[in-house]
């Protein structure tokens, strides 16, 4: 749960809170373009991807689908959470969005996190029990489903404390025009604290440790792979298109650890120094903003990613820019085409049509005469 705004910890002065808040707003013309492109990039790259796999029946598989449900997770973070959370870190009136969607984003921002962990551990089983089971049937997509499911409502439960505990507070009737949005654990600090450690192991460490042996594990089997009675030359096909995935989903976990990583750092460190002895409060907000662009951004990478390794992917958003390309030449045509038309007041009607041979157009033009 990426928090903005320093928590409140033993202050009693409303403006300790805020401390550093000039300084963040110093910055707001460079970070205001940079979030307007992360959501840009993320849910142009995220909806094709999804589309993508829905579109092509000969991308329906397991692993895929997980990759899907990947990034439908970051699709609905950069739609809904990510513009909320940077208005909120910039606009000096705190948050303008009500009390709903105070607790709704709080529940999303978190579980959607959850969502992409998860999708990346059940990828690495998948990946792993092809490559070490390759005559063992794979999961059936109703199957998929359902573990789809499972994994969010895993992923929601997760996230349900801090949700719980997130308060929205309108200081507008003591003289501050400022409404927060905050995560407080009212007189439940060590609950808070023992919750944070436990949700940095639970949705990352542990899990990029599966995923970490998992595949540590299917680079093992692929360099001792030899598939009994089959040629040399299918051999390494297989062993090409597996090292190829295997590549590809390496790529996704590290990006998205990576990225991920300063902002686990930082939360962990203020769960620990909740008074801000370690860290300034000058420079507080401008770290977690900067540490939340940088995790934000994993939705980015993994649209491009996909797409730069994957064959399939590649030719189907070739076959869209086609497809638009010839949508825009069939319009230019029959523009073409009714502009040699005479004036049409002198006839019932105008009758244009095209067919396609041969991948060439043929603009067809009937005219009826005033009887």
């Amino acid at each position: 749960n990426a928090q903005l705004l320093p928590r409140p910890g033993n202050t009693s002065h409303p403006e300790d809170l805020f401390a550093g808040l000039e300084l963040l707003l110093h910055f707001k013309p460079l970070f205001i373009p940079l979030y307007c492109l992360l959501v840009a990039v993320a849910c142009l790259g995220n909806a094709f991807l999804v589309g993508c796999i829905a579109a092509n029946k000969k991308l329906h598989n397991t692993t895929n689908f997980f990759l899907g449900n990947l990034s439908l997770g970051d699709l609905l973070m950069c739609l809904t959470c990510v513009p909320l959370t940077a208005s909120y870190a910039f606009e000096g009136r705190g948050w303008l969005f009500g009390r709903a969607m105070c607790h709704a984003v709080a529940l999303l921002q978190a579980a959607t996190v959850y969502v992409s962990v998860l999708s990346l551990v059940a990828i690495a089983v998948d990946r792993y029990v092809v490559v070490a089971y390759p005559v063992r049937r794979r999961i059936a997509p109703r199957y998929c489903g359902l573990v789809v499911a499972a994994i969010w409502a895993l992923a929601l439960a997760l996230a349900a404390p801090p949700a719980w505990h997130t308060s929205y507070v309108d200081l507008r009737p003591i003289g501050h025009d400022l409404i927060i949005c905050e995560e407080f654990w009212r007189h439940m600090e060590r609950q808070r604290l023992v919750y944070s450690c436990a949700m940095l192991l639970l949705s990352y460490v542990v899990p990029l440790l599966a995923v970490t042996i998992s595949y540590c594990s299917i680079s093992a089997h692929l360099r001792q792979r030899s598939l009994p009675g089959s040629a040399n030359l299918s051999q390494a096909r297989w062993d090409k298109t597996k090292r190829k995935t295997f590549l590809l989903l390496v790529v996704s976990v590290l990006v998205f650890a990576l990225c991920w990583l300063p902002l686990q750092v930082l939360n962990l460190l203020r769960d620990l120094d909740p008074d801000f002895t370690l860290l300034e409060k000058r420079y507080i907000n401008l770290a977690q903003v900067s540490c939340h662009l940088v995790a934000m951004s994993s939705a980015c990478y993994n649209p491009f990613i996909y797409a730069s390794l994957h064959r399939k992917c590649r030719a189907h958003l070739r076959g869209s820019v086609r497809h638009r390309q010839r949508h825009i030449g069939q319009c230019t045509r029959a523009n073409t085409c009714l502009s040699l038309l005479p004036d049409a007041s002198n006839y019932w009607g105008v009758s244009v049509c095209w067919t396609q041979t041969r991948r060439r157009l043929v603009c067809k033009r009937s005219l009826l005469e005033h009887l």
